[in-house]
């Protein structure tokens, strides 16, 4: 992945889920980040996270 596409790992310690309030974890494979209690996983597209609900994944249980 280029440099342009990374996300910034210290974004994550001032983003939070959007529904729960809760912090979210950084999945590097799949680029996302992951809300456990809302069980949602939010794209990061271009290294931009996307924190809109309608955009998210749903996680299995």
């Amino acid at each position: 992945m280029s440099e342009e596409g990374k996300f910034d790992r210290r974004m994550l310690e001032a983003l939070v889920c959007p529904l729960t309030q809760s912090p979210l974890s950084y999945d590097a494979e799949a680029q996302e980040l992951v809300s456990k209690p809302a069980k949602l996983a939010f794209p990061i597209r271009g290294g931009i996270p996307i924190m809109l609900v309608n955009e998210a994944r749903r996680l299995d249980d």
